[in-house]
C-alpha cells in the first residue's frame, strides 16, 4: 500500500529511481541535483537498491556512462543541472540516434554567465533539439511519478528513446512536500523488466554509433525524428496506464479553469501552481481567464494544444528562458509558428519571467492577464519584472 511521507523532491526522485529497479546509476554532483545522486547513494550503500553507482569525474563522461549502460541493456539513470547539462551536450546529441533509453532527470538551473545557480529553464533549452523526449513535472508527486513514466516510456520497444524529467531547481527540488511513495508490487504491476530491442553483447556482437557518411546521414536524421513524432502516442498510453495503476491521471497538455476564458496564459513548470493561484483571483474578481500547461515539452504536443486554445481571444506565452536577440522565447516561438499554420488567431504575445531564480509572484500573473487582455499588438517578448 501506498504510503503518505513528508520529503524534500529531489529524495522523491531517487526513490522512483530505487522503485524502478535501476541498474546503473551515473553520479556527478551539481548544484541543485546533487540530492538526487546522494540519496541514491545511500539507497545503494545500505543494500536498499542493488545497482552499479558509478560515480564518475564529469557529466560528460556521466551520460558516456550512460549510453554504453543502456546498451548493453542496463536499466540506466543519471541527473545533472545547468553547465553540467552544458558538459554533456556532446553526448546528448549522440543518445537519441544510437535509441538508447536513459532517464535523465533535470532540476533546472540557469547558465552562466553571470554565474547562477538558481532556476530557470535556460539549460534544458540548450538541448531542446536532440531528439529527447521531454517531460516538466510541476510538483513533487509529479516529480516521483514522471520518473517512474520516463522509464515506463523510454524503454517501450516501440519508443528507444532517452528522456528528461524536468524538475524546476530549489523551487521544486528543495522543497518538502507530502508525496505518496507507491509500493513496490504497484511499481512492478506497471514498469515491466527492461528487454532492449539491440543489446551490445560480446557473445552475438553488433555495431552501433558507426559513421554516417552524407548518403545515409540525413536518413538516420529523420528516421530519430520519425520516431520521437510517434513517441507522444506511447506517452499518451503511458499516462492512461499509470492512471489504471496508481489513480492518477496526466496528460501531455494541462488545463485549468480555460473553458470560458478569453485569456489564457500558457507556461510550462512550477511556476504554474502559483499561476493557478492567480488564476482564482482573477476570476473571484469576475476575469475571464484560465491556464494552459505543457506537461511534454518534445515530441511538441501541437493538436492537444490547438484544442486547449480553441476559445482563447488572447493568449500570453510565458518563457523561463530568453533567446538572445530573438523578438520570442522557445516556447513562444513554438507556439507562434504552431497558431500561424492553423486557423486559430489570437492576440499571442511573449513574456520572459523568473530568469536566474527571481520570484514569479501572483501580481505578476495579474499584470501579464492585464497586458494580454488589452489586444496590444506586441512584436518582442517582453521581460517581466526588470529592475529600473
Amino acid at each position: 500500500m501506498a504510503k503518505r511521507i513528508g520529503m524534500e523532491v529531489s529524495l522523491a526522485v531517487a526513490e522512483a529511481v530505487k522503485l524502478a529497479n535501476t541498474d546503473v546509476i551515473a553520479a556527478y554532483p551539481i548544484t541543485p541535483q546533487t540530492h538526487i545522486v546522494e540519496h541514491l547513494s545511500e539507497l545503494v550503500a545500505d543494500g536498499e537498491l542493488d545497482a552499479a553507482y558509478i560515480p564518475v569525474e564529469s557529466e560528460h563522461s556521466a551520460m558516456s556512462s550512460c549510453i554504453g549502460s543502456s546498451a548493453a541493456g542496463a536499466r540506466t539513470f543519471t541527473a545533472t543541472s545547468s553547465q553540467g547539462l552544458a558538459l554533456m551536450n556532446e553526448m546528448i546529441y549522440i543518445a537519441p540516434v544510437l535509441r538508447v533509453p536513459i532517464v535523465l532527470a533535470i532540476a533546472n538551473r540557469a547558465l552562466s554567465a553571470p554565474i547562477n545557480i538558481w532556476n530557470d529553464h535556460s539549460d534544458i533549452m540548450s538541448v531542446r533539439d536532440a531528439g529527447w523526449v521531454s517531460v516538466f513535472a510541476e510538483n513533487g508527486q509529479e516529480a516521483l511519478d514522471l520518473t517512474l513514466i520516463s522509464f515506463r516510456v523510454a524503454e517501450d520497444p516501440e519508443v528507444s528513446l532517452p528522456i528528461s524529467m524536468n524538475i524546476d531547481g530549489f523551487t521544486l527540488s528543495h522543497f518538502i512536500e507530502p508525496i505518496l511513495i507507491p509500493d513496490q508490487a504497484e511499481v512492478d504491476k506497471y514498469l515491466p523488466p527492461f528487454k532492449p530491442n539491440l543489446k551490445l553483447d560480446i557473445k552475438d556482437p553488433i555495431s552501433i554509433g558507426l559513421l554516417g557518411a552524407p548518403e545515409c546521414y540525413t536518413e538516420a536524421r529523420k528516421a530519430t525524428d520519425n520516431i520521437l513524432w510517434q513517441s507522444k502516442n506511447h506517452v499518451v498510453k503511458a499516462f492512461d496506464e499509470f492512471n489504471k495503476v496508481f489513480g492518477r491521471q496526466y496528460h501531455v497538455v494541462e488545463t485549468y479553469r480555460h473553458e470560458d476564458a478569453d485569456t489564457i496564459m500558457l507556461m510550462m513548470g512550477s511556476i504554474a501552481e502559483t499561476a493557478m493561484t492567480a488564476v482564482d483571483e482573477m476570476r473571484d474578481n469576475g476575469q475571464k481567464v484560465g491556464l494552459v500547461r505543457i506537461r511534454l515539452w518534445r515530441p511538441f504536443p501541437e493538436e492537444e494544444l490547438l484544442a486547449s486554445l480553441s476559445k482563447a481571444k488572447h493568449l500570453a506565452i510565458i518563457d523561463r528562458h530568453a533567446i538572445l536577440g530573438c523578438s520570442s522565447g522557445p516556447v513562444g516561438l513554438e507556439v507562434k509558428s504552431l497558431l500561424y499554420n492553423s486557423n486559430l488567431k489570437p492576440n499571442a504575445s511573449n513574456y520572459i519571467v523568473g530568469l536566474g531564480g527571481r520570484d514569479v509572484t501572483r501580481d505578476d500573473f495579474k499584470y501579464i492577464f492585464e497586458k494580454a487582455s488589452s489586444g496590444q499588438v506586441q512584436t518582442r517578448c517582453e521581460f517581466v519584472g526588470v529592475y529600473e
